[in-house]
């Protein structure tokens, strides 16, 4: 039965129950279930859903109407979001041949649109919800596309992040935090939120225009102001379409109005969309302290790449000790999770060691190690200054599982990215005090950009020294398949030494690598060492010493 018959049937039987005198109640939209801490969730009887219905509880108690009431809910279970989302278009589509620029293209590739709804699936309904909460035209749900094309871990050139591209400033000022654990510019709750907040206030200060403020967005409200004080001077209009704005920003708003008459009338475009549920994909439970994103997808039972997907601002095996403690969980796996979580003692949710401090060892290499951060290392150790004293122990979180099993992980899409093969030679450049992205572009003839994009990285984020960068170089003579790795030193010339080393009886990567002040990683790249591999006595191997570092 549709659901809009149903709706008179509960009228009628309302008007016939007279002992029924409460009046209605008003909805309130619920972006989604929220979990209490213990991960619990909350069950709901039909009379209190049929309350945030709008009708009244009692209705429910009846059986006749608890029927109508889970008809209506399967049948909200079948409807399309896309047709909600039509139902809520507003803006005005000119006949405007920079819109037609962009549906041509739209219209001309369909399998990107396919993918991008197919990406969109698991989000689509929360996006919708937000806007739909703060009464904006439902054509700002199709922004994410413009924007990442609904990908997660989409981060520009520009050193935008998510699928809403906040900018590191524009993201902090919206309450989005960035740390080494978090990024809450690819939280899909946080950000989404960030991006509504952010969408009204520019609205806001462009006196109502939807175009302006979209404009904004995408180049900073100073960008339009300045472009509309310009045309005021020259007595010109000041709508979106007189403006002169950067090339990327007069494209911009045309691609979303593009896309709202497509998906309004796709079947004119021979587009078939993948239709999206018109229903909650996931729900918001709260932990209330860290844990291991191994444990909790076992607990879900849910591989680690959907967890990843639907939670893509933790950058690292586990949430992040100070928070946020949430984690978006699939609607269908909600209860499985939560019995899981609240039968899981706290003190399990994050595995731990004790570690020997060893001469040597700092707080750089213990955390690069142990694959945590050095202000953690130091909290959970109460360590205040950086000093550390050999024979002492300390208490360090770890992961459960091996770094490779962490695959979407910020280290390990990074890892894959510096692997994917392409055309070049490729170098393996270890940073050194004073590299730019500029002097190294030069150096091996190719793009700042590319050269960032490579590296998982944009051209305006700070380079470390002793950061790994592949570089495809174009330098020397170029292959399309990836090519032995050349080694660019790890320090400057003047304080590096290379040294052979041969092995003696006892010895092992570990207490070589201590010895030398070097790491594992590095004497394994150096003497193309695989893992699993022992070494022999009698064994010669490379390293390259700083020698200043063996002194002190």
């Amino acid at each position: 039965m549709p659901r809009l018959l149903v709706l008179p049937i509960l009228l009628a039987t309302l008007s016939a129950c007279a002992s029924l005198t409460e009046p209605f109640q008003s909805s309130s939209s619920v972006s989604t279930p929220d979990v209490t801490q213990n991960g619990a969730v909350e069950t709901r009887s039909v009379a209190a859903a049929a309350g945030d219905a709008g009708y009244p509880a009692q209705l429910a108690e009846s059986d006749e109407i608890r029927e109508l009431l889970l008809a209506a809910a399967e049948e909200d279970a079948e409807a399309d979001l896309w047709q909600r989302v039509r139902t809520g278009f507003e803006l005005t589509v000119p006949d405007n041949r920079r819109v037609q620029q962009e549906l041509d293209w739209y219209a001309r590739h369909p399998d990107y649109m396919q993918r991008v709804a197919e990406r969109a699936n698991p989000y689509m309904y929360y996006v919708v919800d937000v806007i739909e909460e703060n009464n904006m035209p439902s054509e700002l749900a199709l922004l994410p596309i413009v924007e990442s094309a609904f990908q997660p871990f989409a981060y520009s050139h520009g050193r935008a992040a998510g699928i809403w591209q906040f900018i590191p400033s524009t993201g902090k000022r919206f309450g989005l935090q960035q740390n080494w654990w978090y990024d809450g510019r690819r939280d899909v709750y946080a950000s989404t939120r960030a991006a509504v907040e952010l969408l009204n206030t520019l609205h806001r200060q462009f006196n109502g225009d939807w175009l302006l403020a979209l404009a904004a967005y995408n180049s900073g409200a100073g960008t339009v102001k300045k472009a509309i004080r310009r045309n005021q001077r020259r007595g010109k209009p000041t709508d979106f379409w007189s403006l002169d704005l950067p090339q990327e920003t007069r494209a911009y708003v045309p691609k979303l109005l593009a896309l709202k008459k497509l998906i309004a009338q796709p079947t004119d475009y021979d587009l078939a969309l993948p239709t999206i549920p018109d229903q909650p994909y996931f729900a918001r439970v709260e932990l209330g302290s860290q844990i291991d994103l191994a444990r909790a997808a076992k607990l879900a039972q849910i591989t680690m790449d959907e967890l990843y997907r639907l939670n893509p601002g933790y950058n690292r095996w586990a949430t992040a000790p100070d928070g946020p403690h949430h984690l978006l969980i699939p609607l269908d796996r909600i209860e499985t999770f939560s019995a899981g979580l609240a039968a899981l003692p706290a003190d399990q949710r994050i595995s731990w060691i004790r570690y020997r401090i060893r001469s040597g060892d700092t707080l750089s290499t213990i955390a690069a190690k142990h694959r945590i951060s050095i202000t953690t290392l130091k909290k959970v150790n109460h360590i205040r200054g950086t000093q550390l004293r050999a024979g002492r122990s300390l208490m360090i979180p770890v992961a459960s599982q091996s770094a490779s099993s962490y695959r979407l992980s910020a280290t390990q899409r990074k890892q894959t990215q510096q692997n994917q093969p392409r055309k070049g030679t490729r170098v393996v450049h270890i940073v050194r005090k004073g590299d730019t992205f500029w002097d190294l572009s030069r150096k091996h003839n190719v793009s700042t950009r590319a050269l960032a994009k490579w590296n998982g990285m944009a051209p305006r984020d700070p380079l470390v020294p002793g950061q790994k960068l592949v570089i495809w170089s174009r330098t020397t003579t170029t292959s399309s398949h990836l090519e032995p790795a050349v080694l660019t030193l790890p320090t400057q010339r003047s304080i590096t030494k290379r040294i052979g080393y041969k092995v003696r009886r006892g010895d092992s990567l570990d207490k070589i690598s201590r010895k030398f002040r070097v790491s594992i990683s590095q004497l394994r790249r150096w003497n193309n060492l695989p893992k699993g591999k022992y070494l022999q006595p009698g064994q010669r191997l490379t390293l390259y010493v700083d020698v200043t570092r063996q002194s002190s």
